[in-house]
């Protein structure tokens, strides 16, 4: 029935700003612009940013979108250079996973994750 996430689209402020963050700040390919929506594409994923309906106060910790990074050192260092201030971590899980908590113009919760697989497996598997 469900075969995978096809897209994840997120309400914003203002179109520019959005599609700069998403494309200039972290390095995702825009698919496409329109008057009132852009696309972008992560890992065969859609990430969608939208001006219309209404843009209410996220529920703490809510949305999120994770993405999955191979250095969490070079990560952190790229961003900072782009000024995006880190607002959690580098912290790490007990199923391998290392991440921080970053934020767009508009408040939507972003964690870049890198994942030490050996540990995630075992992790999965006990």
């Amino acid at each position: 029935m469900i075969r995978r996430i096809w897209d994840i689209t997120l309400t914003v402020k203002d179109l520019a700003r959005a599609v700069h963050f998403y494309r200039d700040i972290l390095g995702l390919q825009e698919k496409y612009e329109f008057r009132d929506y852009a696309g972008f594409d992560c890992g065969g994923v859609e990430i969608g940013v939208k001006t219309w309906g209404k843009l209410e106060e996220p529920r703490e910790g809510e949305p999120c979108i994770d993405f999955l990074v191979d250095d969490m050192e070079e990560t952190c260092r790229k961003l900072s250079e782009k000024g995006v201030e880190i607002l959690e971590g580098p912290q790490d899980t007990p199923w391998g996973g290392r991440y921080i908590v970053i934020s767009d113009p508009d408040g939507n919760r972003i964690q870049p994750t890198e994942i030490n697989w050996a540990k995630y497996f075992r992790a999965c598997a006990g």
